[in-house]
């Protein structure tokens, strides 16, 4: 079986934290988390994304899972050649 590169998704969570003007201890304390797991979700370094804390953080940040999610596709062996 090959190994393939179907992409990645990017977490754009400190971009919306920063437009919503909110502090990440204030954040953590409204959606219910601890500010480790918060820091977890801004560098990226998840392995799982739970659909309660992203819709917890939606609800904080008042924006969309399409702002916090982003689809980075990977590049095809035929684009770079």
């Amino acid at each position: 079986m090959e190994d393939r590169n179907f992409g990645y998704i990017k977490i754009n969570l400190d971009a919306c934290i920063k437009r919503s003007g909110i502090s990440k201890n204030k954040l953590a304390n409204k959606a219910e988390m601890q500010r480790t797991q918060l820091n977890n979700y801004c560098k990226g370094n998840i392995q799982r994304i739970d659909l309660a804390v992203l819709s917890r953080l939606c609800s904080v940040l008042q924006c969309t899972i399409g702002e916090n999610l982003e689809y980075v596709p990977a590049e095809s062996n035929e684009d770079s050649k």
